[in-house]
């Protein structure tokens, strides 16, 4: 009897041990071949960047000719918020008259700025309705319903003014 309660709790603190376990997420560019590090300022165009590490993950709002490369891994254990463990961003920026790579930058996680988030909201002119009036607002307007001048004239549907 005293062996099967030791074998049930050591299976349920295996259990226990085994929900705690982190899951590990990838997210972004992943590298198969080449690393966007590994990209030589100079020598490399913006074809042969494409061809070796294909399309961007994002491309400058106001500069084309700045490629971003991201890649992220987070851990969620259990119940609690998923924590980025590494993130990694590689910008590559490109001469605009002949193409090449200009300058090759890396960042990482701890390059990372925190910014406040305002959760304030803008207000809006005019009033909140309630549902029932949502609901019932158009009743008694007639929209629907053709009028009179414009009954059976081709062309026109109900409603339409």
């Amino acid at each position: 009897m005293f062996r099967k309660v030791v074998l049930a709790a050591a299976a349920t603190a295996l259990l226990a041990t085994g929900a705690c376990t982190p899951i590990t997420t990838y997210s972004g560019f992943q590298a198969v071949e080449v690393n966007p590090a590994d990209v030589k300022p100079g020598e490399d165009t913006k074809s042969t960047v494409m061809g070796k590490l294909g399309s961007p993950s994002v491309q400058s709002t106001f500069d084309p000719n700045l490629w971003f490369y991201m890649s992220q891994v987070t851990d969620r254990v259990a119940f609690y918020q998923p924590r980025v463990a590494r993130r990694d961003i590689v910008a590559i920026a490109f001469d605009p008259a002949t193409e090449q790579v200009a300058t090759v930058n890396s960042y990482s996680l701890k390059d990372g700025k925190v910014i406040a988030v305002n959760d304030r909201e803008t207000p809006t002119r005019g009033r909140e309705m309630t549902i029932l009036e949502q609901l019932l607002g158009n009743v008694g307007r007639g929209g629907m319903l053709p009028r009179d001048e414009e009954e059976r004239v081709p062309g026109n549907r109900p409603g339409d003014r």
